[in-house]
This record gives C-alpha cells, sequence and structure tokens, in this order.
C-alpha cells in the first residue's frame, strides 16, 4: 500500500519562504538516519541546507509534545492544539481521513472505489457520520483500509459498536506482501450490548502494517441489519509527529503540552482548534455538548412536553401533570408557540400492586416474608400448610418499582443522557419523549434469582419461573422493541424484538437457571441517524409484567405446600425431586413411572403427567425421554426397534439457498434422536468456522454463542461465497428443546405428517416417528416450533444413513414454524425375529442330513437373534432300503415256492385216497344194508375222479394251515361215481 511518510513542519528558506520542508530518510542497518530538505511541490527552490545526521530511528516524543525538526527536538504543543507523542488519532468522521479507503467484494469479485462495481454494491461503503463511521447495510462485503509504517513495535485501538449477527465484523492486518499477520489470528470481533461502546486492541509489528476493518451483512428474508460504527481508532508506534494536531470543532485545549481536547459543554461551542468555548445566548440560542455551533431555539410545540402521573399523596389522590423535556430548548414567548397544559384532576390512586400495600401510607410497601395481599387488602400470613407463591406482579404504574430504571441513550450523541427513557402512566408504563428519534429508550428489571417453591426443590435443567408481558407498539415509522436478558451481568442478548405496530399481546420467557438476571426493554423509534423528533408520538405501552418464583419477589397469593412427618405449626417441607403433595394428608409422594412432574402444580396426583407414547420418564420426574428402543404390534407379530446406534447427533447439510443478491448459504441441522436420558446433545454455534465443538466448550455455560437441543439448526456461509478463508456459522437457533413421544401414527399433540410429504416406503415394515416441541415461542411461531422425524428402514443405507427433507419444503419447513425430517437407515429396521428367516433341508449324505438357516429376502430386519447354527443330523440312505426291500421280495419268493410245492404234493395224496375209497364203495354196491364208507384202506389208491366244491385259494389254504391246530378243518368233496344217481 506504499510507505507512510511523516510530513514535517515547513521552513523558511533563505528568502524566508516555506519553499521547502525537512524529512527523514529511511534507516540504514546500522539503525541511522539523515535529514534532508525536500523543496515543496511547484517549488524550484536553490540553495537547500545540508544533509545532517538525524535521530535514532527508535527516537519519538513524550504526549503533549511534536518533533521540531529545523531543530530535531520535543517541543510542547500550543493551546487549542494537542499530540499522542509516538501515535495518530482519528477521531473527527465528518469526511472519510486522508489515507483511509473502502474496497467493495461481492462473490469473490473484488470491486475498487470508482464506479464500476456491479450492481447493488454501487453505493456499498464505510460512511462517515461525524462522530464515529458506520459500515454497509447490505450483504456486500466492505472493508475500511488504512495503511501505516512503524519504526517500532506499538498497536492499534479503537471503540465500536457491534450488536446484530446478521453482519460478520472483521479486524485484521496484512503486511506489504499482503500476508496475514499471526497477531490477528482471532480477528473476529465480539458483540456488543446495544447502545454500549467496545474497545479492541492488536499489537503491530514494525514495518509496513495494512489494517482492515471488513463487514459483510446477511440477509436471508430478515430486516435491515444495524451497521457496525467504528470511531477513536488509534495506532502507537509511529517514530515521530512532526505537527500537533489542532482540537476539533466541539473541543478545546486550554493548556500547552495537551494529549487532548475536552468537549465544550452544553450551550456552547467551539470551532477546530479552540482554546476555550464560546457561551450561546441562553435565551435565544442552545447548543448539545460538543457543537461546533449555536442553534436558534425553535417555538414550542407539542412534542417539546410529556405528561406524568404524580405519585399518591397523603390523601390517596394522584393527577396527571406535563413537564418540559429536559434540557428545555424550546421558547414560549414567540409566535404560535404553546404552553404546558393544565394539571387534571385529581383522582384516587390505583391500588398497591399484587403483593404491596400502603398500610395507610401514601406509598406502597412490599409485604414481609411468610404474608400475602392482593394489593387492596392488608398483608395476612397463609393458613397452614401453605406457602406464598413469591415473584412480582406489576400492573399498576403509579411510581417506578425500586427493582426497576429507566434511562436514554443515543449512539451519536448525549442528547439524552439522563433522560427518563420510560414514563409511568396508570395502568401501562410507556417509552419517554428522548432527545432524538434514533435514541435507545431503555427498561431496565433486576432479579438476583429464580428458585422453585418450597415444595419443589427443581431437577436440574427444568423450569424455574418465567417472566411474562403484555405490551403493545404504535409506530408510523421503522420502530423497533428489543426485549434482551443479562446473566450475571456478564453479557446482555437479545431474546426477541418486534418491529412496527403491534397489537396488544402477550410474550413469556422462560428460566431454567438460578442466577442474577436483567431483563430490558429498548425502544427505538427509527434507526437512521437523526436529530430531530419527527416521530414523538410512535411509543411501546406495557400494561403488565410478571415474574414467577423470584429470589426476593412478594406474594399476592398461597399455594400448598408439604408438611413434615412430625410437623410443628404450619411449617413446610421442600419434596424431593419428581414428588407431588398429596391432597389428603399433604405429603410428599414421588409420581408414578413414566410421568413427569408438572412445573405449575404440584398439589394432587394430577401434577404429575403421563410421558408420551414409546417415552419414559427420567429419575427425578422432570422430563421424558427415549431410550431408544421401540416396541409395535403388527398383524400378531412383535415388531421390536432399537435405534441406539442413531442416538448420536446427526447432521444434514440442506441446500444452497441463495439471498437476493445471490450470496451462497447452507442451512445446517443438528439432530439427537434420543438424547442421552434428557440431556439434549445436538450443538449449533455463531461465527464459529469449526461444526465440531470440544467438550469443554460444550459445558461452559457461559458460552454464549452455543446452543443446545434435540434439534437445532445454523446457517452456514461457506468460504467461497464471501472471500472466507473457513465456513462461518450463524444464526443458531433451536427448533425442539423437548420430547413428546414416538410412534408409528403420523399425527401426535397437532404435529401431523402428511401422506404425501414423502415417497413410499419400499417395504411393508411401518415407519416410526419422533416428535419434539420447542418451548419457546416467537412472534411467527405463537406456539413455539415443532418437529418430526420419521424413522425408515432402509437396508441399503448401512450406518447413520441419510437424512432428509421434504422436496415441497426444501428448508425442512413450509411455514417456518413446524420441521420434518426423513432418516433412512439400516438400523431403523426392525429386530430380528424367527419370523425373519427359514430352514433348507440338506440331502442324506452317509448317514447324516444338513439343515441350514437363512435369512428371507429381502431382509427387513436388524441384529435381534441370530441366524441358527446349521443342524447335522442322522438318516437312511435310499441304497439300503432297496436292499432289505430286496432281501424281503427274495424270501417272500422262496417262501410262496415252497408252500406251493407243499400243498400241491398234499392236494395229490388226499386226491388219490379219495379215488380209492370211490373204487372201493363200487366194488361192494351190492352188500346190503351195510353202511356206506369212505375210508380207503391204506395203500389203495383212489382212481377215481375228485370233483372240488368251494375250493380255498392258495392264501386261504395258508391260513387255514396257520390255523390248523386250534380247529379241525374238514373239506366237503362231491365224489363223482359211475353209479347211477339214483343209488
Amino acid at each position: 500500500m506504499g510507505q507512510f511518510f511523516q510530513k514535517t513542519e515547513q521552513n523558511d528558506c533563505l528568502l524566508k519562504k516555506k519553499d521547502y520542508h525537512f524529512e527523514y530518510t529511511e534507516c540504514d542497518s546500522s539503525g541511522s538516519r539523515w535529514r534532508v530538505a525536500i523543496p515543496n511541490s511547484a517549488v524550484d527552490c536553490s540553495g537547500l541546507p545540508d544533509p545532517v545526521r538525524g535521530k535514532e530511528c527508535t527516537f519519538s516524543c513524550a504526549s503533549g509534545e511534536y518533533l521540531e525538526m529545523k531543530n530535531q527536538v520535543c517541543s510542547k504543543c500550543g493551546e487549542g492544539t494537542y499530540s499522542l507523542g509516538s501515535g495518530i488519532k482519528f477521531d473527527e468522521w465528518d469526511e472519510l481521513p486522508a489515507g483511509f479507503s473502502n474496497v467493495a467484494t461481492f462473490m469473490d469479485t473484488v470491486v475498487g472505489p470508482s464506479d464500476s462495481r456491479p450492481d447493488g454494491c454501487n453505493n456499498s461503503s464505510w460512511v462517515p457520520r461525524g462522530n464515529y463511521i458506520e459500515s454497509n447495510r447490505d450483504d456486500c462485503t466492505v472493508s475500511l483500509i488504512y495503511a501505516v509504517h512503524l519504526k517500532k513495535s506499538g498497536y492499534v485501538f479503537f471503540e465500536y459498536q457491534y450488536v446484530d449477527n446478521n453482519i460478520f465484523f472483521e479486524f485484521f492486518i496484512q503486511n506489504d506482501q499482503c500476508q496475514e499477520m499471526d497477531t490477528t489470528a482471532d480477528k473476529w470481533v465480539k458483540l456488543t450490548d446495544n447502545g454500549e461502546w467496545g474497545s479492541h486492541s492488536v499489537m503491530l509489528k514494525s514495518g509496513t502494517n495494512i489494517l482492515y476493518w471488513r463487514t459483510t451483512g446477511i440477509l436471508m428474508g430478515s430486516k435491515a441489519v444495524k451497521p457496525v460504527l467504528v470511531k477513536n481508532i488509534t495506532i502507537e508506534g509511529v517514530a515521530y509527529t512532526s505537527e500537533c494536531f489542532p482540537c476539533k470543532p466541539g473541543t478545546f485545549s486550554d493548556k500547552p503540552g495537551s494529549f487532548n481536547c475536552q468537549v465544550c459543554p452544553r450551550n456552547t461551542y467551539s470551532e477546530k482548534g479552540a482554546k476555550e468555548c464560546i457561551k450561546c445566548d441562553e435565551h435565544s440560542q442552545f447548543s448539545e455538548e460538543g457543537s461546533s455551533e449555536c442553534t436558534e431555539r425553535p417555538p414550542c410545540t407539542t412534542k417539546d412536553y410529556f405528561q406524568i402521573h404524580t405519585p399518591c399523596d397523603e390523601e390517596g389522590k394522584t393527577q396527571i401533570m406535563y413537564k418540559w423535556i429536559e434540557p428545555k430548548i424550546c421558547r414560549e414567548d414567540l409566535t404560535d408557540a404553546i404552553r404546558l397544559p393544565p394539571s387534571g384532576e385529581k383522582k384516587d390512586c390505583p391500588p398497591c400492586n399484587p403483593g404491596f400495600y400502603n398500610n395507610g401510607s401514601s406509598s406502597c410497601h412490599p409485604c414481609p416474608p411468610g404474608t400475602f395481599s392482593d394489593g387492596t387488602k392488608e398483608c395476612r400470613p397463609c393458613p397452614a400448610g401453605m406457602e406464598p407463591a413469591l415473584g412480582f406482579e406489576y400492573k399498576w404504574w403509579n411510581v417506578l418499582p425500586g427493582n426497576m430504571k429507566t434511562s436514554c441513550f443515543n449512539v451519536g450523541n448525549s442528547k439524552c443522557d439522563g433522560m427518563n427513557g420510560w414514563e409511568v402512566a396508570g395502568d401501562h408504563i410507556q417509552s419517554g419523549a428522548g432527545g432524538s428519534d434514533n435514541d435507545y429508550l431503555i427498561l431496565n428489571l433486576h432479579i438476583p434469582g429464580f428458585k422453585p417453591p418450597t415444595s419443589m426443590t427443581g431437577a436440574m435443567g427444568s423450569e424455574l419461573g418465567r417472566i411474562t408481558f403484555v405490551f403493545e407498539t404504535l409506530c408510523s415509522a421503522d420502530c423497533v422493541l428489543y426485549f434482551m436478558v443479562d446473566i450475571n451481568r456478564k453479557s446482555t442478548n437479545v431474546v426477541e424484538s418486534w418491529g412496527g405496530t403491534k397489537e396488544k399481546q402477550a410474550y413469556t420467557h422462560i428460566i431454567f437457571k438460578n442466577a442474577t438476571f436483567t431483563f430490558t426493554w429498548a425502544f427505538q423509534r427509527t434507526n437512521q441517524g437523526q436529530d430531530n423528533r419527527r416521530f414523538i408520538n410512535d411509543m411501546v405501552k406495557i400494561y403488565s409484567i410478571t415474574a414467577t418464583n423470584a429470589v426476593d419477589g412478594v406474594a399476592s397469593s398461597c399455594r400448598a405446600c408439604a408438611l413434615g412427618s412430625e410437623q410443628s405449626g404450619s411449617s413446610c417441607v421442600p419434596c424431593p425431586p419428581g414428588h407431588y403433595i398429596e391432597k389428603e394428608t399433604n405429603q410428599c409422594k414421588e409420581c408414578p413411572p413414566d410421568t413427569y412432574l408438572s412445573i405449575h402444580q404440584v398439589y394432587g396426583k394430577e401434577a404429575c403427567i403421563p410421558c408420551g407414547p414409546g417415552s419414559r420418564s427420567t429419575q427425578d420426574h422432570s422430563v421424558c425421554y427415549s431410550d431408544c428402543f421401540f416396541h409395535h404390534e403388527k398383524e400378531n407379530q412383535s415388531l421390536h426397534y432399537d435405534f441406539s446406534n442413531l442416538s448420536s447427533v446427526g447432521s444434514l447439510m440442506n441446500g444452497p439457498s441463495f439471498t437476493s443478491k445471490g450470496t451462497k448459504y447452507f442451512h445446517f441441522f443438528n439432530i439427537s434422536l434420543c438424547g442421552h436420558e434428557g440431556k439434549k446433545m445436538a450443538l449449533c454455534t455463531n461465527n464459529i468456522t469449526d461444526f465440531t465443538i470440544k467438550e469443554m466448550v460444550a459445558g461452559s455455560d457461559d458460552y454464549t454463542n452455543l446452543v443446545g437441543a434435540y434439534i437445532c439448526q445454523s446457517t452456514i456461509i461457506p468460504s467461497e461465497s464471501k472471500g472466507f478463508r473457513a465456513a462461518l456459522s450463524s444464526q443458531s437457533i433451536i427448533l425442539a428443546d423437548t420430547f413428546l413421544g414416538v410412534t408409528v401414527e403420523t399425527t401426535l399433540q397437532n404435529i401431523n405428517i402428511k401422506e404425501d410429504m414423502f415417497p413410499v416406503p419400499p417395504s411393508q415394515i411401518p415407519d416410526v416417528h419422533f416428535f419434539y416441541k420447542s418451548s419457546t415461542t416467537t412472534t411467527s411461531c405463537v406456539n413455539g416450533r415443532s418437529t418430526a422425524v420419521k424413522m425408515r428402514c432402509n437396508p441399503t443405507k448401512p450406518g447413520a444413513g441419510v437424512i432428509s427433507v421434504p422436496s415441497k419444503c426444501p428448508a425442512g419447513t413450509c411455514d417456518g414454524c413446524t420441521f420434518y425430517f426423513l432418516w433412512e437407515s439400516a438400523e431403523a429396521c426392525p429386530l430380528c425375529t424367527e419370523h425373519d428367516f427359514h430352514e433348507i433341508e440338506g440331502a442324506c449324505k452317509r448317514g447324516f442330513q444338513e439343515t441350514l438357516y437363512v435369512w428371507n429376502e429381502p431382509k427387513w430386519c436388524i441384529k435381534g437373534i441370530s441366524l441358527p447354527e446349521k443342524k447335522l443330523s442322522t438318516c437312511e440312505t435310499v441304497d439300503f432300503w432297496l436292499k432289505v426291500g430286496a432281501g424281503v421280495g427274495a424270501f417272500t419268493a422262496v417262501l410262496l415256492v415252497a408252500l406251493t410245492c407243499y400243498f400241491w404234493k398234499k392236494n395229490k395224496k388226499l386226491e388219490y385216497k379219495y379215488s380209492k375209497l370211490v373204487m372201493t364203495t363200487n366194488s361192494k354196491e351190492c352188500e346190503l344194508p351195510a353202511a356206506d364208507s369212505c375210508a380207503i384202506m391204506e395203500g389203495e389208491d383212489n382212481e377215481e375222479e375228485v370233483v372240488y366244491s368251494n375250493k380255498q385259494s392258495l392264501l386261504g389254504k395258508l391260513k387255514s394251515l396257520a390255523t390248523k391246530e386250534k380247529e379241525d378243518h374238514f373239506e366237503s368233496v362231491q365224489l363223482k361215481s359211475s353209479r347211477s344217481p339214483n343209488i
């Protein structure tokens, strides 16, 4: 960027004309340099003084002094001037000081200070605003650059305001080789509270230092960002300064050797280089602090006064009065000027706020400990078995409560310093007039801590209290109401904001931590630089502010408490976590399993609220959670799911999306499906380049840029989008911090997953749905945000699987309040059972047979039971049975042949005997009356023909043979004889 040259005091030449000046040469290797005379531009001067040896390179003058080059000695600055000695300071920003430059970049396109910038960035630059310089308000990247050459090491210091995290604000240093210096390794500047100036300093090395103040706005459909403000840039380490700086207008220096200038008080002014301030004409003129001129006082109007409600007097009366806004700058004696309206009639004072009582006096006092009052009656002790319900309920605004205060602040001036930012108005408190339209009107409420009732010890992470306020805004310009929270006096963070006119509504903020809290309401009529009161009628009204379970609170009522088993009087005892108060005995009793204790009601068993489907309660019954196991009955089949391998945080980078000017960004989601016994494991960060948060950071309660939840979202700006060295994370929000339940149904507590939102599952395995909600409400999500995660079995996606969002809602949500995710993984399949495999029997070999078990295809299960081992069993083969059959057949054939021969032979013998008998009978046919005989004599042959009747089959004969020992068998035979049938 070039060398930084110190211009020196001009000296007279031989002709007593300032035709030349002195400068030092560059330091040589020995640390020496020479003072030389340099002719001024467009001057032809001869006879210049000879070079002389100069002061050593590390020489510098003290504060309030400068180096007089002619004699090379340090001299004190005169009145009306100042000097830092070895430094330079930039505190006037009416225009861009010499040496500073603006460079705009957009989407990797570097744009110089000329008019050749691309559309949208033509007017993007840092803008001087008098006492400070203001950054751009769009999503261009603009750098404010200053180069300085130091002879020795030093530092740079500046004051700034940085309140909007929609802007990235960096400060870093490069050398003359455009290499970033290691002194600015942490180049991200911290946010400041609204209306407060922060400071930042960085060490500088000797040599060339190029200083960069760089801002980048991130506009994603949100309102205009609040710019960064910088003032009082001081650079130390310059070897010398050869002249003193004149005091800027509105300041003065009345002593020689000053190192700074003092600000002129009100109703005075000064010009540049003033030794003192000049008073204005008090009757007709006025001026603010640090003014460079006096202003004529205008005629008074209705914008120059405000109304107040007087405190209650001894008669219990109050009235409306009108007062001029201080300091009064208007005149009542001019034409068309108005005068203060007369005071209103006296009216009865409103009652005291609940928990307070006036005790017959004109002021309200808090009830003593252990007593209560509704504000209209005297304080009374709580009945036996009951305790005061501590807190604050402000709904009458006759005087400002003791734990509240009001103030006014302006970034660019001190007009409203000392003014009341808010005014009480009977049934509400409203924003005051202020000094100008861009003032911040501040209202603070301080509460030293929160604790649950005596009967509730409070589980870690459970609700301890809440603050609720009812308000409305009436605006004709771009007014904004900010609600901010400060914890332990460390940093104030904006919780919610409302812009423009808003109807009467209530807002609730939940407290989870017992700490010192300061709640702040800040109202600004417009953020445009204005020193007048055009929008004096724009205001905000707060009707009531209620804080529960406040440590130093008062009681407007009593509530039931638990009594000890051996109670004395009405002493209350704390119940252990997860215990409710039994109505019959007023004793503590533990909530049933899988229920959690209500944080608003502990009296009666109904205080134990059942957990949602598929969830269980923690040991202290503070919250419900999922243990990552789920059971479902389907068609007489039991399905068991184990999501434990998915319980670690899953991530989804969704996008890219683009702003109206083309800035690329992504939505980054972290999902903690089951958490860890109610602990939320998903973390999102702001302004952090590493998405992986170390455990030591995650465990810190003071890490304000970190949010923890079941599901959270961050906006990621990739490094290539804005020329950053690494991706940036911002705008982290909690999507889900409460677990509702897990079920196969698609609807739970008004969260509905439509059928056409995701593709149809490829199997009959039912999807499992996890439902969550966020306890924090916003102006656009009055019931808070809610989230549904559909778990789908997909064997083709092992491990963590894939997370996606509906195609109809590419940002994960269609309305900004309900978010949907599809998580496909093999780990989302049910556990395997005996219904998921079948057996295959092998062939019988050598007397043994194998039985194998294989999974059904396609396989829609995981883990669970394992496949049984293959089974080996004995068996008889086919060859063996063939041999047995052949043997039996051969034996049967032989037996049949033998029996056939046996019976054939026997039949022949019997046939012969019958024949003999017939023949014998024929030979004795004349011998009468002897009886017939069928006997055949032994040795005789029966040669007669035999005719059988009722002849048995072979099988019958075998049966007869088998039974011949049991009964006698006779065969009926008809003998055919040659005799006449008449015989």
